[in-house]
């Protein structure tokens, strides 16, 4: 297996590119934020994702970049900033969470910080914060603070913008993560047995993944192993002691993160004789998914790939187990912004990562869900992510 990285010059290229998003929304200052739920904002344009604390990037139009760490990881920031013509600062208002108090040489505060970005760039009247849903109240007071003439406006749709048309090094490492996954699935399913409970089997797919080479499991959950019609319903879930048992649904939903990068798969399984009804369900869903992918080209309104997919399952009877749509970009994040959506319209690009999720939930018998990473080429939609087309036939059909 290939294990490519992302070179130091990429990053340069990215604060280059927001550079002059800034410049066209007349920005002076960018600053981001990322804690555990969006860890890719900061290392999106450095390289750095802390480990249990949170992070920050100070982004100015012109000059120094400053990626800001918590003490504790600090000198992991070291190995991981890759940025050009940047520096790192120790801030404790992004250390451990638990307000772990560190007496640390040359540490600042966000208002020392800013200060003294003022002081080397005194014209800022705008400036753009990406992490809406995240960024502290703490940070953003002391931004307000030390600019308190400045414009405050919200940047997150020009940063999600920025991610969602991968470049070649980034299809390169996803190419490695959806290999990793899709091997991942061929060499745990199978030895999945009736009288496992779920946090077994989960362990197995974790122990897995790192054989492989992955630096953890998929940046939003770690795998979910949902089992029965109770445990199945529940779209995300942590797994519990519960023994899976014969001829019922085993919901499967798992992935990786390499290189800051997530590729996932989510497959049924069925162990022993497979009900007639779970196998009609998930042939139609597995159809479903199939049946719009081919409409996922480049220059196609996504509109016209959601209106296949339920459209399919209205035809055949399905559509009251679709809860929503089934289409998402991926990469940094497992799911990620924009969204595409029936009223968006939004139009499907060449070097897009999508993935198609088929879910189907609240059967009698339970729930599943099927899903898998696409690559948009000039071609049209590539299938990275191989375990299904193999398995699901062989196992459903």
């Amino acid at each position: 297996m290939n294990y490519p990285k992302i070179e130091a010059n990429e990053y340069l290229v990215r604060v280059n590119a927001l550079r002059e998003k800034m410049a066209e929304a007349g920005v002076d200052l960018v600053v981001g934020f990322s804690n555990l739920l969006e860890i890719a904002i900061v290392r999106y344009y450095c390289g750095f994702a802390p480990v249990n604390e949170s992070a920050a990037i100070v982004i100015p139009a012109d000059g120094e970049v400053v990626v800001c760490s918590g003490q504790a990881s600090y000198d992991y920031c070291l190995v991981q900033n890759k940025l050009p013509e940047s520096r790192i600062a120790i801030l404790p208002e992004i250390g451990e969470v638990s307000g772990f108090e560190y007496d640390t040489e040359g540490q600042l505060d966000f208002a020392e910080l800013f200060a003294s970005i003022k002081a080397e760039h005194p014209n800022v009247k705008k400036i753009g914060f990406i992490g809406r849903l995240i960024f502290p109240a703490i940070i953003m007071n002391k931004l307000k603070q030390v600019f308190f003439d400045a414009e405050i406006v919200d940047f997150d749709d020009v940063h999600y913008e920025q991610r969602i048309r991968k470049s070649p090094a980034e299809i390169e490492v996803l190419k490695t993560n959806w290999q990793m996954v899709s091997e991942m699935f061929e060499n745990v399913v199978p030895r999945i047995e009736i009288g496992m409970t779920e946090r077994f089997i989960e362990g197995m797919f974790e122990a897995e993944m790192m054989k492989l080479g992955a630096e953890s499991y998929v940046q939003a959950f770690a795998p979910m192993i949902a089992t029965g019609p109770e445990n199945s319903y529940i779209s995300m879930c942590r797994n519990t002691l519960r023994q899976i048992g014969e001829s019922e649904i085993i919901n499967i939903g798992a992935g990786v993160c390499y290189e800051g990068y997530n590729g996932i798969i989510c497959s049924p399984l069925v162990l022993g004789e497979i009900p007639d009804k779970i196998r009609d369900a998930v042939k139609c869903a597995y159809d479903a998914l199939n049946y719009a992918s081919d409409k996922m080209k480049a220059g196609t309104p996504c509109d016209v790939v959601l209106n296949a997919y339920t459209d399919y399952l209205t035809k055949y009877g399905y559509i009251d187990y679709c809860p929503y749509g089934s289409l998402h970009s991926t990469g940094m994040l497992e799911c990620e912004a924009p969204t595409f959506t029936v009223g968006n319209k939004r139009i499907i690009e060449e070097g897009m990562a999508i993935c198609i999720d088929a879910y189907f939930k609240g059967m009698e018998w339970g729930s599943f869900r099927i899903e898998d990473c696409y690559l948009i080429t000039k071609d049209g939609a590539k299938r990275m992510t191989t375990y299904n087309d193999k398995a699901i036939p062989k196992i459903f059909m």
